[in-house]
């Protein structure tokens, strides 16, 4: 019975523990998804129900250069970490900082639409319903956005400073995951306000 015990606990482990951090951002992406649903629906209940202008089709235009930057962004982020795995950390500064710029951008670019609904469109939050539940959305969506820009620009100073190394490459894919959902929810808000909503 001893033999048998020794054989069993010199066994190795063939289990495979998933990790801690990306565990925790799926939690976090799934938490996300639920209050990003939320806002969904409320927007696709007020659709057409607002009492006065300006609706929709009369002020919304197509946002074709941001989407393509921010869907760009989720390639540029997945060779700036294949190139981390690698081991080429210059060429992982490289993608990442082009992940930052084509994030940067999109935000720019709703910074901009916003303005021209604002000021020439005459479209603010408290406007109607369209307003409230367009800015609501949107504006969930570019939090989101901005809280990515974040984290990726303190891995930039990191990298910057030659603290980046290949064994991180595990905590810069849990932050390429928040990006990558932020990209697929913007897909979502794009359908459901640029599309379906005019």
């Amino acid at each position: 019975m001893n033999a048998t015990t020794a054989t069993i606990s010199f066994e190795p482990k063939t289990t495979w523990t998933p990790s801690k951090g990306v565990v925790g951002m799926t939690c976090l992406i799934i938490a996300e998804s639920a209050i990003f649903m939320i806002f969904v629906v409320a927007y696709l209940f007020y659709l057409g129900k607002s009492l006065s202008g300006p609706t929709p089709q009369q002020v919304l235009e197509l946002p074709i250069l941001n989407t393509i930057c921010l869907l760009s962004s989720s390639v540029t982020i997945t060779f700036a970490l294949r190139a981390l795995r690698g081991g080429e950390t210059k060429r992982f500064s490289y993608w990442w900082l082009a992940t930052i710029a084509l994030g940067a951008y999109f935000l720019f670019g709703t910074g901009y639409e916003w303005h021209r609904l604002i000021y020439e469109k005459g479209l603010s939050i408290k406007t109607n319903l369209f307003g409230t539940t367009f800015y609501s959305l949107v504006g969930l969506h570019a939090s989101h956005v901005v809280i990515g820009l974040v984290a990726l620009l303190i891995v930039m100073a990191f990298a910057i400073g030659g603290s980046i190394k290949k064994a991180h490459a595990e905590r810069v894919h849990v932050l390429a995951l928040y990006w990558h959902f932020v990209d697929t929810v913007w897909i979502v808000v794009f359908t459901v306000v640029y599309i379906i909503g005019r």
